[in-house]
């Protein structure tokens, strides 16, 4: 269970000022609180959560102790570059009303995010990966709800790439960690 709370938090604080979290917020803005926008944001944020998770589980069953500790280095490292990665999304000029077109932007925007690389690194490092698993969808579609509810507010109020810089320090600081443990120089 704690694997679930790690991963609820993690997630729901790297989805702070993401590229994805921005459009939801930003497109919530302007057409207004629509439902079906929600409906799209948490549709792909649980689905993409659930690719990562699945492919965490299903690299760490062919890897040894060891392997499995570097890949978790290496993800949780490019969690890392993708938080601290300036995001220069700028507001829709003429925003599209299509929700597919925008499930399929969303999607494509939170297969590489932090919040994925989260979900990917605490699944294959994970004893029983259901947790983590389960604990990054909620944490993703709680991201995503906030997004939606805040919009001009989300976009406007919150100093949001320093708060991803400073996630970005101890995201780094457990990468190498875990990085040096697995290559037997940290005890």
């Amino acid at each position: 269970m704690p694997g679930f709370f790690l991963a609820f938090l993690a997630v729901a604080l790297c989805s702070l000022g993401s590229r994805d979290q921005l459009i939801i917020a930003r497109l919530s803005g302007v057409l207004g609180r629509h439902v079906g926008l929600l409906f799209a944001g948490l549709t792909t944020a649980i689905v993409t959560a659930l690719i990562a998770g699945l492919a965490g589980q299903a690299v760490s069953a062919l890897l040894s102790p060891a392997a499995k500790d570097m890949l978790v280095a290496m993800a949780l490292f490019f969690a890392a570059i993708e938080l601290a990665w300036p995001n220069r999304e700028h507001k829709p000029r003429e925003p599209a009303r299509s929700l597919v077109a925008t499930a399929i932007v969303l999607f494509v925007r939170q297969l590489g995010d932090a919040s994925r690389f989260m979900i990917f690194a605490l699944t294959a490092g994970a004893g029983v990966a259901a947790f983590p698993m389960a604990g990054g969808m909620l944490g993703s579609a709680v991201a995503t709800a906030a997004a939606w509810a805040g919009d001009r507010g989300y976009t406007g109020k919150l100093p949001l790439q320093a708060i991803r810089w400073v996630l970005a320090v101890p995201v780094l600081i457990a990468s190498a960690a875990i990085g040096l443990s697995a290559r037997g120089l940290l005890d």
